[in-house]
């Protein structure tokens, strides 16, 4: 409960750093960078490909980009391949912004990027927050969270969850606070680790695993594209609109769980000032243009607009908050 209490307050915590924060870079005009691209650091289908479509889209509608800008799919280790690949070896790289989302904060908080840390990459653009999902085939025979709670209960090995990283992965993280806000020993789990949501859903589909504790953005594309699911519970305090209003949140079924999973751009350590302020000017245009609140409802997330230094102190003290969650649970190293 101390762990959830933490992580509510994060947001308040990145207020207070931001206001203390100086701006990162001065307003200088840049051009355009050639040949833009967004990495995605997982296969297609999950939250990554997502937030990159959604600026691919966005960033097009609002004019803030003239060229197109192309999709590149880095997979491995929940965005660490992808992050060491920037930091290491295209720390300049003015064209490349880098997907990350509330799990790569989680990692980097476990020390799962290797010899790198927050500090590491400039941190660009959040433009949208989801929010924790528990799913299911529409053909469980579980109809809600209590449900499936009660069947771990009774026998956690029967129960297989699926998620879009290993043990102290946010997919991980929602389902060991779950069972922790069940008085189910978190440790008996059973947990398979896909590369991304789309291999997690995939799993789901075919029967291998039995819930998926995945992302309402995600939920929400594939009940539009009428995937065969069930979404058992919301990890918000409020219910979501739109498609998944009718969807209970876990704390309607006893459960005392919110987990939010912004999502957003970082890019290398060594790229200009001139080219990151590009980049800046060019989300807020775009955040603030009349199409951008309809693109990111289609998308399934919710608002979330910060950008440059409010970011990077938003980011830092999720950072930290993570890094006290992961400690609750052993995780970290001493």
């Amino acid at each position: 409960m101390q762990a959830m209490t933490t992580l509510r307050l994060a947001a308040a915590m990145a207020f207070a750093g931001a206001t203390a924060l100086t701006a990162m870079t001065p307003a200088i005009a840049a051009e355009e960078p050639r040949r833009p691209e967004c990495i995605a650091p997982a296969q297609p289908g999950g939250g990554f490909d997502l937030t990159c479509r959604l600026a691919q889209e966005s960033l097009k509608k609002a004019e803030a980009l003239k060229a197109s800008m192309r999709i590149v799919y880095m997979p491995g280790g929940i965005g660490a391949v992808a992050y060491n690949n920037v930091v290491a070896q295209h720390p300049d790289e003015p064209g490349s912004i880098v997907a990350f989302s509330g799990g790569s904060l989680l990692n980097l908080a476990q020390g799962k990027f290797g010899r790198y840390n927050v500090n590491d990459v400039r941190w660009l653009a959040g433009i949208g927050t989801d929010y924790g999902v528990a799913v299911v085939r529409d053909d469980s025979p579980h109809k809600d969270l209590k449900s499936l709670m009660e069947a771990f209960r009774q026998d956690p090995t029967k129960i297989v969850l699926g998620a879009g990283g290993t043990v102290g992965s946010q997919d991980w993280m929602k389902a060991a606070l779950t069972a922790k806000a069940a008085n189910v020993d978190f440790r008996k789990m059973r947990f398979v680790a896909f590369e991304g949501g789309g291999e997690a859903v995939t799993a789901l589909r075919g029967g291998h695993i039995q819930a998926y504790m995945g992302d309402a953005a995600e939920a929400f594309t594939m009940l539009e594209g009428g995937a065969p699911i069930r979404v058992l519970a919301v990890f918000n305090d409020q219910r979501l609109p739109g498609k998944l209003a009718t969807v209970p949140t876990a704390k309607e079924q006893g459960y005392d769980i919110v987990w939010p999973i912004i999502r957003g751009f970082y890019v290398g350590p060594k790229v200009s000032d001139e080219a990151y302020n590009f980049w800046i000017e060019a989300f807020k245009k775009t955040m603030a243009s009349p199409d951008f609140a309809r693109l990111r409802e289609q998308q399934g997330l919710f608002p979330f607009d910060k950008t440059g230094a409010d970011l990077d102190a938003y980011v830092k003290a999720q950072v930290k908050t993570y890094a006290e969650l992961a400690d609750s649970f052993g995780l970290l190293k001493k």
